[in-house]
């Protein structure tokens, strides 16, 4: 499906795509389908807890992992404060992670500074209001294929896939074959 994505990215995306070094993005309705999964328990004395349960994607674990493995960095920057998304950061060595961020836009330019690169260089995925100020500063701007209309309407890029079925593989094939690094990268991937 990535290749179907390629194929239709401009040749604008594709003159972006080039000059990524780090990838950016939302975490719910991103790299999760949106939904808010709240698991309720009460123990043996009557006490109640609620735990959060989150369902990443394979592919998209697969391409952030790749995208490490070729020196591009990647943050996730979420509203919402969650040890599964802190976990899963870890396990994908994650290079940025800033959790419960009401507003992204400082987190966003940190994430740069450390990094070390322009606005040019960094593309941005997300699906929701709260995204189109980052989304309108990266250089490639990205939206998955189910993310509000008003933030595709700002960005350079629309994914095929939907939230939670691999847009963050997606993105990185994309940037990865604009780089001319793809056959590089594969056998890279092989265990």
């Amino acid at each position: 499906m990535t290749d179907v994505a390629v194929a239709l990215a401009s040749p604008d995306v594709l003159a972006r795509a080039r000059k990524i070094k780090l990838f950016l993005m939302d975490v719910d309705g991103t790299l999760t389908d949106g939904g808010v999964c709240l698991i309720s328990s009460t123990s043996p004395d009557g006490s109640a807890a609620v735990s959060e349960m989150k369902v990443f994607n394979a592919q998209d674990g697969q391409g952030l992992s790749l995208a490490h493995t070729m020196g591009i960095q990647t943050g996730f920057i979420t509203g919402r404060s969650s040890p599964a998304v802190a976990k899963r950061a870890e396990e994908l060595k994650v290079t940025f992670v800033y959790l419960g961020q009401a507003k992204k836009t400082e987190a966003f330019e940190e994430c740069m500074r450390k990094a070390g690169v322009t606005e040019e260089e960094v593309a941005y995925m997300g699906d929701d209001l709260p995204d189109i100020p980052l989304a309108k500063r990266a250089g490639l701007a990205v939206c998955v294929a189910d993310g509000v209309p008003e933030l595709r309407a700002v960005c350079h890029f629309t994914t095929q896939r939907l939230a939670g079925r691999g847009t963050a593989r997606e993105v990185i094939e994309l940037i990865l074959k604009a780089q001319g690094r793809w056959e590089e990268a594969v056998p890279l991937a092989l265990a």
